[in-house]
């Protein structure tokens, strides 16, 4: 069984966390899916809309499995993977550290009225650090709040301070977000990705995020086959060959 799960609705893909046994805690495996989902969302030129949800009604992600680490910047909207399209996050029961970390980078957000958002690291002696961004999403004290004090945070209060954009009935976030999705579908494409490059221009970025983004081209360079000719080049004393790649 796959751990995460693509479903398409013509223009609009559900992608989901699908490992309801562990409260879809996110593992490597769950990290590089995601991450191939979205990106394969990103080049369909026929997708227009995700939709990031969770298998089950318990949870809608628990954050890293501790048990199976993963490098979650992987699945990190903007961070893992870039895309100019919209997506929704879906969320119902527990959204706990790293789920936190997810859904505050995608652009708009449904959520049941069951969904409690949490983090804990500070309680457990770790941080990836990710969550430092959410001071940008929400007000400030209240991400303090859930960062340093580990304070539990329902719907309800996440809604009245901007952070969700809809809370409904448990069982009713897919299908609030697929409307959100149709109404989407009414816009015109080139203007959202637009908007949302302009977003991106403005919006603050963390230091976690741009570390990565520097690992990133740190490891394009560590990893290409120029580094390999460079290398024999130097020890053959010849002039190397490089091709870009």
């Amino acid at each position: 069984m796959r751990v995460v799960s693509v479903e398409d609705r013509g223009p609009i893909s559900i992608i989901r966390i699908n490992r309801p046994e562990r409260m879809n805690a996110i593992n490597q495996a769950v990290a590089v899916e995601l991450q191939a989902a979205f990106q394969a969302f990103d080049a369909d030129e026929t997708k227009r809309v995700a939709i990031l949800s969770g298998t089950g009604e318990k949870s809608f992600c628990a954050g890293a499995d501790v048990s199976d680490l993963p490098e979650l910047w992987r699945c990190i909207p903007n961070v893992g993977f870039k895309t100019d399209k919209p997506i929704i996050a879906a969320t119902t029961g527990w959204v706990i550290g790293g789920g936190i970390v997810m859904v505050m980078m995608c652009d708009l957000m449904v959520s049941t009225e069951s969904t409690t958002f949490y983090y804990p690291e500070a309680k457990l002696g770790t941080t990836a650090g990710g969550i430092s961004s959410l001071v940008a999403r929400m007000p400030h004290k209240l991400a303090m709040e859930i960062m340093l004090l580990g304070t539990k945070v329902g719907a309800q209060r996440a809604y009245d301070v901007g952070f969700v954009n809809r809370v409904v009935p448990n069982g009713q976030h897919e299908t609030e977000a697929l409307a959100m999705a149709e109404q989407l579908l009414d816009s015109a494409p080139l203007v959202i990705g637009a908007l949302k490059r302009l977003v991106a221009d403005v919006m603050p970025v963390g230091p976690i995020e741009h570390m990565v983004e520097t690992a990133q081209v740190l490891a394009r360079v560590k990893q290409s086959a120029d580094l390999k000719e460079g290398i024999a080049a130097f020890k053959e004393k010849r002039k190397p060959a490089f091709k870009g790649k």
